[in-house]
């Protein structure tokens, strides 16, 4: 099969360059290129460049590109569709008698265009309209030959099995949503002791940072390609309540104080992984209003190391910090001799109003009509470094029974949350008050 590039090294240049795959069809018509970059193209051309033919294979960066932005403009079952129609043409085409031959020579490479599709895309393969017009290429390939239709076999085996974990993920999320029940038996039973919290599950914030990082590869690696923004919201947002909930619901001052500290270690152990988007959800979690609302609980925390990471992460200059930050990671990350130093994680809400804000800025079409893929060559340069940082194996040792916790224990609910921090230090003024009653009411049955 042709020999594709790494994703590390797609994205090097500012576009895709012709050169790197010579063609007779690289001069076809409706593509316009300038210093040997494709910068825009009519749909149809663009669609035609992603076939390949006897003499040609498209280059993977352009693949990814393409594959990535044509959502914009139609269904993946319609491009599969013109796909699958391109090449039944291209064997109509073909001489009469030399059949077996084109498929010989093509077959190859229709399947690695499959492969790269199924591999980076495979929530597009749910679709059955998608599965069925794969098939019928696949089998339409395999007639010609045994290794091929083993190659299909295999091919359609991964997908199948992609898809698969997909499923089982989806019912894992299900299930963590369905068990994330308020703790409120915590604030009727004391002694507090009894209750189990996340220092007597890992007492060393160093181990719990790296057990996030596991949560966070997971998030992108294991738990394939699909639902991945809601994934990664849900987990942020479980974290951040995760730690305002550990917080709130110790009944002593000194307690909950020491909560605070261990959480500011955890946080800078993030820093040091690499690990941003967790550490984004603990500081988060930390600046909740029932959290800083604790003020006697604050004056005995040592918060110039809490003071360090705010800095960093400070939303203001449009993160400057932290891009100056995820630069050095991301740097480190390429010149890393260990999987430890190729952690890069970034923050991914601010990822991904990036990605939004470069496709809500820039037009799809030319005013001639051409799809502006200049465009879509920097998107695809940002997700594909995103995707490059999610194929990191994760270095540490897992932990199930930290893991356990932190994915499955019930967090408080907003109200909760407030109902725990008033208990444990008393209403400030009346409005607060007034919310304590009503929260005590309404969650405890208690007057």
């Amino acid at each position: 099969m042709p020999q594709t590039p790494p994703f590390a090294a797609m994205f090097d240049s500012s576009g895709y360059n012709r050169n790197l795959y010579q063609s007779k069809e690289e001069n076809c018509g409706g593509l316009y290129y300038h210093d040997n970059n494709l910068l825009s193209g009519s749909l149809e051309a663009l669609i035609q460049h992603l076939v390949p033919n006897v003499d040609y294979y498209p280059d993977r960066t352009y693949i990814f590109t393409f594959l990535l932005s044509s959502r914009l403009f139609m269904h993946p079952y319609e491009l599969m569709a013109k796909v699958c129609h391109l090449c039944i043409e291209q064997q109509r085409l073909s001489e009469p008698g030399l059949d077996k031959n084109w498929i010989q020579k093509i077959a190859p490479k229709i399947l690695q265009l499959l492969t790269e599709w199924t591999e980076t895309f495979p929530y597009d393969f749910r679709d059955e309209r998608m599965m069925r017009n794969l098939k019928e290429l696949a089998q339409r390939i395999a007639s010609g030959d045994e290794m091929y239709r083993k190659n299909v076999q295999q091919l359609l085996q991964n997908l199948i099995r992609k898809l698969a974990t997909v499923s089982q993920y989806e019912e894992v999320l299900a299930k963590i949503s369905a068990t994330s029940t308020d703790r409120l038996t915590v604030l009727k039973t004391k002694p507090q002791s009894i209750q189990r919290d996340i220092i007597t599950v890992c007492n060393d914030p160093y181990t719990l940072a790296q057990q996030l990082t596991h949560v966070e590869l997971s998030c992108y690696g294991d738990r394939k390609k699909t639902r991945n923004l809601e994934a990664y919201v849900e987990w942020f947002n479980r974290l951040s309540y995760l730690v305002a909930t550990e917080i709130c619901m110790p009944v002593k001052k000194k307690h909950r104080a020491r909560v605070i500290e261990y959480f500011i270690d955890v946080a800078r152990e993030c820093f040091n992984i690499g690990n941003f988007n967790s550490l984004m959800a603990i500081i988060s979690g930390m600046n909740m209003s029932p959290v800083s609302r604790l003020k006697k609980t604050w004056a005995k925390v040592k918060t110039a190391k809490f003071d360090i990471l705010e800095h960093q992460m400070d939303p203001s200059s449009n993160f400057y910090n932290y891009r100056t930050a995820l630069r050095g990671a991301a740097q480190r990350s390429l010149t890393a001799h260990s999987n430890r130093e190729k952690i890069v994680i970034p923050f991914f809400s601010l990822l991904i109003k990036d990605i939004y804000f470069l496709n809500e800025g820039c037009a799809n079409r030319l005013p001639n009509g051409h799809v502006n893929f200049e465009k879509f060559w920097e998107l695809a340069k940002q997700v594909s470094e995103f995707m490059t940082w999610k194929q990191v194996e994760c270095p540490f040792e897992r932990d199930r029974k930290i893991l356990q916790y932190l994915l499955t224990v019930p967090v408080f609910s907003d109200d909760a949350l407030y109902l725990a921090s008033y208990e444990s230090e008393s209403p400030e003024n009346h409005i607060e008050k007034d919310r304590w009653k009503t929260l005590r009411s309404t969650l405890l049955g208690r007057i």
